[in-house]
């Protein structure tokens, strides 16, 4: 297979199975930070295929749902269809909370995607997705990975560029506040000191950085991993200054990050993904600290480079060194606490 910078790979379940690990650490409870869930030409990812995945060998005891434009309503004013994205996450939670699908608490949290350029006018849309959430709705994420070059994508759809300098944008994250809910955000390690600036004006609203801050190894960035990671790696400590700010580790399963894992004839083992990824978990952890950093699947985008089960056997090789305290806030204290988890707690 010949891997491009498209904005999602495919997956190839045949291609996953090619690759068995034993689980390891199978009773360590993990809170998955990150996921979706979706029906698309793509393919279709929803609960059954989702639990699948969470119940292939390790601890899942809750997740967090983000925003990815799923079930939005097909009629009324358009501000009010991301509405619709929410309530289907919080039916998938009620399934999930009955128990009958096993013990995982799949979207215990929600990240919504109400349209932030609404500035203050963002609040009707934030209690209207409040009334359907049953409770869970934690957050809010805007579209915001914008490039220059066109050989850098990461989504199907692309914001307008300097998105997070605009008044209107900047008033609508500073709304966040009012209804205790935070910001996730997803974008290149270009775009990291221009987050800095909007996460600096904003230090009532907790900033949730996606995907280890998206250093991007492909277009003009392709092959210059060195300078790369110090442009990355230096913007991060200024935001790691802000004590508003959090970390997602994970994401690196999108071809954007420029590893060529897909094309090959094995699926990558969970020593490989250590392997390569040791620098961007090692910096954030270093930069932020294990109660600041929280691992995440980002299923099922990086479905397309590695499986479930091999997630996180890499993560739990790459924590085998840290403290018991700080692999439970890696695994799953962070995200309990960033998102107001139930019972996920920060220990074993």
């Amino acid at each position: 297979m010949q891997v491009v910078n498209a904005p999602h790979l495919p997956v190839r379940t045949d291609w996953l199975a090619l690759r068995d690990e034993p689980v390891l650490e199978p009773d360590w409870p993990i809170v998955d930070a990150h996921h979706h869930l979706w029906d698309r030409q793509s393919g279709r990812y929803l609960t059954h295929e989702f639990l699948e995945d969470t119940g292939s060998g390790h601890r899942v005891v809750s997740t967090v749902y983000v925003q990815c434009r799923s079930m939005l309503r097909a009629d009324g004013p358009a501000e009010m269809r991301p509405v619709g994205e929410v309530e289907f996450a919080n039916g998938i939670a009620a399934i999930c909370a009955s128990g009958t699908y096993g013990q995982t608490r799949c979207c215990e949290a929600i990240v919504g995607g109400a349209d932030l350029t609404l500035g203050v006018n963002v609040a009707g849309v934030l209690e209207a997705m409040l009334e359907v959430s049953g409770g869970r709705l934690r957050g809010i994420r805007n579209p915001l990975a914008w490039h220059e070059s066109d050989a850098v994508s990461s989504s199907p759809v692309t914001p307008p560029c300097n998105l997070m300098q605009s008044a209107e944008f900047r008033m609508g994250v500073a709304t966040l506040a009012r209804y205790g809910l935070s910001l996730d955000v997803w974008v290149y390690h270009t775009q990291l000191d221009e987050l800095y600036e909007l996460a600096r004006r904003v230090p009532d609203v907790t900033v949730v950085i996606d995907h280890f801050g998206g250093p991007v190894g492909v277009g003009p960035h392709a092959g210059r991993s060195a300078e790369v990671m110090n442009a990355w790696r230096g913007s991060l400590r200024r935001l790691a200054t802000l004590p508003n700010t959090r970390m997602k580790l994970g994401g690196a399963g999108m071809s954007v990050f420029g590893y060529e894992f897909a094309g090959a004839e094995l699926p990558p083992s969970s020593q490989q993904l250590a392997d390569a990824w040791r620098p961007y978990v090692e910096g954030c952890i270093d930069l932020f600290g294990a109660d600041r950093c929280m691992f995440e699947s980002n299923f099922p985008v990086d479905k397309g480079m590695f499986s479930y089960r091999v997630l996180w056997n890499a993560y739990k090789r790459l924590a085998a060194r840290a403290s018991v305290a700080e692999r439970a806030a890696l695994f799953s204290g962070t995200a309990t606490r960033t998102y107001r988890l139930r019972g996920a707690g920060d220990t074993a």
